[in-house]
């Protein structure tokens, strides 16, 4: 399908008076049948969209629980070219779309422009590179561009004006703001500068999607006040591990704060 998938949805999810509720799960942790059983669980509970992500042995950005779901995810074979496999594989199955989130080196090591052309056949909708600075994006966007596959970079509280404009210009499908300056799973403080901020980032506009920290429904409830989506990503990934059998109606209780 021509088009860009992330950018859609979230204007259809405007246009329905909601917020976009944005889970993130570890490709392959603890195998790729379970991620299967586990993105079909996503959206049935409600998820606009669905982050997955790929394995990597030196994440920059990622707090503990989502290392040790990287850690469990590579323990088991999982690879980029076995994800995209299995996206290929049970695209027509799941309705929600897919963005990857991915470090560079996996990419690199797989073909720049392969990747963006698997992506496109395995139907995913976007792609986010934490360690990729927009400075050094253009071949990244020209093929995302090609291959009508969105791009997402992220803001963080630091970022000054200049570079906030030039992070929106480059995403396509909405800007993913860093609600804290440390890693996932870190514990959320807001205050008046932080929405003061993302008020300026929204002004530019994209669509902006606040992530890292975010735990609770009440933190969701709170953050989906003033983002256009929310995304929750080792909250999800613990309870999935510790106990599977609460992660429905958890999941379910995220979508309905937000």
């Amino acid at each position: 399908m021509k088009g860009f998938a992330v950018r859609k949805k979230l204007e259809e999810v405007k246009k329905q008076g909601k917020k976009a509720f944005i889970p993130y799960i570890m490709a392959g942790d603890p195998s790729l049948e379970e991620t299967a059983r586990r993105l079909k669980l996503l959206s049935e509970a409600g998820a606009d969209l669905i982050e997955l992500g790929v394995p990597f042995t030196d994440p920059l950005a990622d707090g503990p629980t989502i290392q040790r779901a990287a850690e469990r995810a590579l323990k088991s074979g999982t690879t980029l070219r076995k994800i995209l496999n299995f996206l290929n594989e049970i695209k027509e199955e799941i309705t929600t779309p897919i963005i990857l989130m991915t470090y560079l080196n996996p990419v690199f090591c797989y073909g720049i422009e392969k990747f963006f052309k698997d992506a496109k056949e395995a139907k995913v909708a976007g792609v986010i590179f934490p360690d990729l600075t927009v400075e050094e994006s253009e071949k990244y966007r020209t093929f995302a561009g090609k291959y009508c596959i969105d791009t997402i970079f992220l803001v963080a509280p630091t970022s000054t004006s200049e570079r906030v404009k030039k992070i929106v210009k480059a995403s396509t499908g909405f800007v993913y703001y860093v609600s804290i300056t440390g890693i996932t799973g870190s514990q959320l403080k807001l205050d008046n500068t932080f929405m003061e901020h993302i008020d300026f980032v929204k002004s530019l506009g994209k669509p902006v999607c606040v992530g890292f920290g975010v735990s609770k429904p009440e933190e969701a409830s709170y953050v989906a006040q003033f983002a256009d989506g929310v995304i929750v990503g080792s909250a999800i990934v613990k309870v999935f591990h510790e106990t599977p059998e609460k992660a429905l109606n958890f999941i379910k209780s995220l979508r309905e704060a937000i």
